[in-house]
């Protein structure tokens, strides 16, 4: 059976990248960036804070850790919401006792539904970052883009109203965008995004409505990854971490030039107790490191941008 020529011409088929967005550059090429106080390694932690409807939408597909056995799915929905009930007050206690601030990746419906856990996480001094509605809100190539805009606008109206002010930052439910996302997400004034994660720095994304950061967020250096679906130990978690801290560190030195440890998590998953003492241990060793410097996803974006540009 012969291929369809048609099957492999599509617009930007050419050498290089197959988009307009952003330019090959190799990490060797780039800029050295330097961090506050000299620090080698910026640490960013990522919370995935997320509501899940009991029933879930499928299309255009179905939000990874979402409801499976036929509905109403009690188990799975009470699984995650051990995350906003627990598990996350768990996490804000360790990032307390190891003096660090995080990210929190916030679906709006937490707001609506959890109003004391947004006053908590500000209280507690961190950032919050937009996560779409819910978790039935996902986003693919064949998203209507006034669908795609409506829901961008929703997210980060919903949650200007709580917090008082319109977040910076967004990351789409797995991670996943249609070709409109950057574009739309510079329209709703939108400063970086959280889903891409083909670097170990943040660099610029181009759009024709302007330019927008990504934020790199490895896919691999998450709970979900590795505790849900590698189904590893909090241990084996926190080994990896420090491996990762200790190889940055050295190629930072090596290239004189400041690196980027980022770390996901969700709360109903790393905020189980058998996994806190692992975690407040790790979080403890990154904080006392005198490498480290542990910022926001904003502050890490504000520190680079004046650099890079």
């Amino acid at each position: 059976m012969m291929l369809d020529p048609a099957y492999l011409t599509y617009p930007k088929r050419r050498a290089g990248m197959d988009h307009d967005l952003y330019p090959a550059a190799p990490m060797p090429s780039r800029k050295p960036v330097v961090w506050p106080g000299g620090k080698p390694v910026a640490v960013t932690l990522l919370v995935n804070l997320e509501w899940f409807p009991i029933i879930p939408a499928d299309q255009p597909f179905r939000a990874p850790g979402h409801m499976v056995t036929p509905y109403p799915d009690y188990r799975h929905y009470t699984a995650r919401e051990y995350g906003t009930r627990v598990g996350f007050y768990r996490l804000l206690d360790a990032f307390a006792k190891a003096g660090v601030q995080a990210t929190i990746a916030v679906n709006s419906a937490i707001a609506e539904r959890y109003p004391s856990i947004i006053a908590d996480i500000l209280t507690g001094g961190h950032e919050i970052i937009a996560h779409a509605t819910d978790m039935n809100a996902t986003i693919a190539g064949g998203v209507a883009e006034a669908e795609e805009r409506a829901l961008i606008a929703e997210a980060r109206d919903r949650l200007a109203e709580t917090i008082g002010a319109a977040p910076r930052g967004w990351q789409s439910i797995a991670r996943s965008q249609s070709f409109n996302t950057p574009r739309l997400l510079v329209e709703a004034g939108f400063d970086y995004m959280c889903d891409w994660v083909n670097d170990d720095l943040p660099y610029l994304a181009t759009t024709e409505a302007g330019t927008i950061v990504s934020v790199p967020f490895n896919h691999e250096l998450s709970d979900r990854q590795m505790i849900a679906v590698q189904q590893q130990s909090m241990d084996s978690v926190a080994q990896q971490i420090d491996d990762a801290l200790a190889w940055l560190k050295a190629e930072s030195a090596y290239y004189h030039a400041g690196r980027v440890l980022p770390f996901t998590l969700t709360p109903y998953i790393t905020g189980l107790p058998y996994r806190m003492d692992a975690f407040e241990a790790l979080l403890g060793r990154l904080a006392s490191d005198d490498a480290t410097w542990f910022a926001t996803a904003g502050e890490l974006v504000d520190t680079w941008r004046p650099q890079a540009i």
